[in-house]
């Protein structure tokens, strides 16, 4: 197939550091290309693939002092893929919502991914506004707030096999918590989990311009205490080690999360995961295979010893049965076959009938 995919302009393709939706356009785009589809990336500057690269900014937003407002970015962008849009089958878009009024009369030949929360209140007019956008989630607990919006499916990330090794006898003793300081990734509470069951944590974590205030008041403070490490921000070559020495990932959620990537980052590396009931977080984790899924701190201190004691090979065996890239790659192609049949049969602006695609397996029910 012939495939444009349309990431975010905030960071490269690959990220080179933080970036959960940048990378799995990365990786989906990859694994694409390995296939054997015609794809082509739609990205910032400094962006590396095997697609067919269309830089639509000179480096990475973020990284770019002079940026004071994205959209204008986006705006280019947008023009540059409906420029060239008779070039593919499909356009699969990563980047919220900002395509909608520019390509909803060809609905059918687009995709559009939603990696965010969808709880906002706003949010949900885009969807009564364009309801032919075909939409996929990254679980089905990121549907909750919008039921009536035109889902084609829900695809769970997946990973390239080889991109995190498995530690199967880790010697750091210490328990890790990666990601993004903000209210919502529940920092707080992963400190004082570890210091209340007497266990080092180490954060590896970026903190945004928005979240600087937050971080000053409410985590700084909070560091200075013992058996507290923050590193900052760390890219793929040392997330390995850093996920695979941990005993256990601590993902102590306050919001809904849609997905969360960090948790099958770690089950790469066969380190266990103790989460907080929160968005995604059941549909990811397999309770007493790869971690265990609790209500708040008390429940977290009280369960941590068991989640110590899964075996960690078995943690790294369910990754490969339910998060590699492949799989990922291919539900979006049976996605994008369906699309593209029913764009062939259907009145452009009537909605497809729903498809289900699901990780444990890759079948699309009907």
């Amino acid at each position: 197939m012939r495939i444009a995919q349309i990431a975010p302009l905030m960071e490269s393709i690959p990220p080179r550091l933080y970036g959960g939706s940048e990378r799995i356009a990365s990786y989906l785009t990859e694994e694409l290309v390995a296939q054997g589809h015609d794809v082509t990336l739609f990205a910032s500057g400094q962006s590396i693939t095997a697609a067919k690269l269309i830089p639509c900014c000179a480096q990475p937003l973020r990284l770019n002092p002079a940026v004071r407002d994205i959209i204008p970015y986006y705006m280019m962008m947008l023009d540059k893929v409906r420029g060239m849009a008779s070039e593919f089958d499909i356009l699969h878009f990563h980047i919220d919502q900002f395509h909608f009024p520019i390509f909803h009369d060809h609905a059918q030949r687009t995709v559009t991914t939603l990696h965010g929360r969808q709880d906002l209140h706003d949010i949900k007019h885009l969807y009564a506004g364009f309801p032919d956008m075909p939409l996929v989630s990254i679980s089905d607990d990121q549907r909750t707030p919008i039921p009536n919006a035109n889902f084609v499916a829900t695809v769970y990330h997946g990973l390239p096999p080889r991109l995190l090794a498995p530690t199967l006898r880790p010697s750091g003793g210490y328990l890790a918590f990666i990601g993004r300081i903000s209210p919502e990734k529940g920092l707080d509470s992963a400190i004082a989990i570890a210091r209340t069951v007497g266990l080092p944590l180490r954060i590896a974590a970026k903190i945004d311009r928005v979240d600087e205030a937050y971080f000053r008041a409410e985590i700084e403070p909070l560091l200075k205490g013992p058996g507290v490490e923050f590193i900052g921000e760390i890219d793929d070559r040392h997330k390995s080690k850093f996920l695979g020495e941990a005993s256990a990932l601590l993902f102590p959620i306050a919001w809904p999360e849609p997905f969360g990537l960090a948790m099958i980052e770690a089950m790469a590396c066969g380190t266990p995961v103790l989460a907080f009931n929160r968005g995604a977080v059941r549909e990811v984790v397999d309770a007493g295979v790869t971690g265990y899924v609790v209500d708040d701190r008390d429940q977290a201190v009280r369960t941590l010893e068991r989640v110590l004691a899964l075996d960690r090979a078995a943690v790294r065996r369910r990754f490969e049965e339910r998060f590699l890239v492949s799989r990922m790659a291919s539900d979006y192609v049976t996605v994008y076959e369906r699309l593209v049949g029913n764009s062939a049969t259907r009145p452009t602006g009537r909605p497809t009938t729903e498809a289900r695609v699901k990780a444990n397996g890759g079948s699309v029910v009907h």
